[in-house]
């Protein structure tokens, strides 16, 4: 890495530290039963393929954060799900929602350039099929930007970051916690525990993650992972939503 590649990489690192105390956008959760919501960035076409088929044994739907400008692409750890996926799963339940169109890090865009990014990337979806609604942002890479939480504030419901732990009590809706669902993180006892802390706070856990193969990517996890997760949250009569849903269903 270069000299000027190594400070912007540790400058975006230290926005993403002081995105989760500046600029907040405070909403108490107001649900009723703790819920979960299983998320897949950057739309690998895996997460079609292998994760929705086991999401339909649970009768649950997902979350998945679409760049346009990578859809149907290699990324160089998966394939990128088609248009005609993405449309598919909108129209079958799933939600479809926001990262920036090129998948940029939003801490390396000024104010002018993310709003481009985010504009761009609305209008690719809503060229895909006019009825998806896009309400909800992740960070790509995971990396807040502490200086953009107002804007997104005006596009979006909500931000999603990478840092784990169960959203409870009064969150920050532009910077949502968030607990990989990544083999190289946590195993089923992991997930067992925290959904275990889950049942006991009645909060909102948000799993996110990208691929799912056997052998997956560093980033992914195997169907036998997701599919502990969803049998473990059905155990508990843990509600599974969407982003949206769970919002929703807390109030906003």
């Amino acid at each position: 890495m270069t000299a000027h590649g190594y400070l912007r990489d540790f400058g975006a690192r230290v926005e993403n530290r002081l995105s989760r105390y500046f600029y907040a956008t405070p909403f108490k959760l107001a649900n009723r039963q703790p819920i979960v919501s299983f998320t897949f960035d950057d739309f690998p076409e895996s997460a079609a393929s292998f994760g929705v088929p086991l999401l339909d044994q649970h009768h649950a739907k997902a979350t998945f954060y679409v760049s346009g400008g990578e859809v149907g692409k290699w990324s160089g750890h998966w394939q990128v799900a088609e248009a005609e996926t993405i449309v598919d799963l909108h129209r079958r339940g799933h939600e479809i929602a926001c990262h920036t169109f090129s998948h940029a890090r939003a801490a390396d865009l000024d104010a002018t350039g993310l709003a481009g990014e985010i504009e761009q990337n609305r209008r690719y979806l809503l060229g895909l099929d006019p009825s998806i609604k896009i309400e909800n942002f992740a960070y790509p890479y995971g990396l807040g930007s502490v200086w953009h939480k107002p804007l997104l504030a005006k596009h979006f419901r909500s931000s999603r970051g990478i840092i784990p732990g169960i959203n409870r009590g009064t969150i920050d809706l532009q910077y949502l916690r968030s607990t990989p669902l990544i083999d190289r993180h946590i195993d089923n006892g992991g997930i067992d525990r925290t959904l275990d802390e889950l049942a006991a706070s009645y909060g909102w856990l948000i799993f996110y993650g990208h691929d799912i193969a056997t052998k997956p990517s560093p980033f992914g996890c195997t169907p036998d992972l997701l599919r502990h997760a969803l049998s473990a949250a059905a155990k508990r009569n843990i509600p599974i939503m969407t982003v949206a849903e769970a919002l929703r269903a807390s109030g906003l």
